[in-house]
């Protein structure tokens, strides 16, 4: 029996139902923050809903590699880390249009959505936490929900120091912050997905 393939069968449909769950919380939570972040103006929020879409991208294509040899994961990982990447990048670009051209974020939309935000995202880290020492990409997933929830504590504080200071620089500095942080989990995969390469090369040596 123990050469039935019983556990990784298990292990994959634990993997797959994890993902699918975390994939549709994301991709929810986008098309709210990505909403919500153009009426309010938020930069932090539009940053936000950007991780989002990253990370139900990353979900995505980390579902596809279940149950795939050790090398699709790898690439699927790496694909995941230059999505981070290139979407942390649009949203420098969209900082820095809102801090030439001005904005008038609203603090209240910024704190409960931020709220909400930060809910959701405590949900996907439990859901993601068992599987966070598993292979490279179900490691990807871990790392992304981490920076998450430190992004929404940033878009609850930014909330609070616009409404208290009544200034607009918060919301900008909260959302560079997100998309440094998008950004650094990008590349963190990247060299993850490129080491536990290496690694399945020697051992096929």
């Amino acid at each position: 029996m123990s050469d039935c393939g019983c556990e990784i069968e298990i292990k994959n449909k634990e993997e797959s139902r994890t993902l699918v769950l975390l994939l549709s919380i994301n991709a929810i939570m986008f098309f709210v923050e990505i909403t919500l972040g153009i009426i309010s103006e938020s930069t932090a929020l539009i940053a936000d809903s950007m991780d989002m879409l990253a990370d139900a991208i990353v979900y995505g294509i980390g579902l596809y590699a279940v149950g795939k040899e050790v090398f699709v994961k790898i690439k699927a990982a790496h694909i995941s880390g230059i999505f981070q990447i290139m979407l942390g990048v649009t949203v420098l670009f969209d900082i820095a249009r809102r801090a030439i051209l001005g904005s008038e974020p609203e603090s209240f939309l910024m704190v409960v959505v931020g709220i909400v935000a930060l809910i959701a995202n405590i949900v996907c880290l439990r859901l993601i936490s068992k599987h966070r020492n598993g292979e490279v990409h179900m490691r990807a997933s871990w790392i992304f929900s981490k920076n998450d929830v430190i992004a929404n504590l940033g878009i609850i504080l930014g909330g609070v120091l616009v409404y208290l200071l009544d200034s607009r620089f918060p919301d900008l500095i909260i959302g560079l912050a997100i998309s440094i942080i998008v950004i650094r989990g990008g590349i963190h995969i990247i060299k993850d997905a490129n080491n536990e390469k290496q690694i399945q090369s020697a051992k096929e040596i």
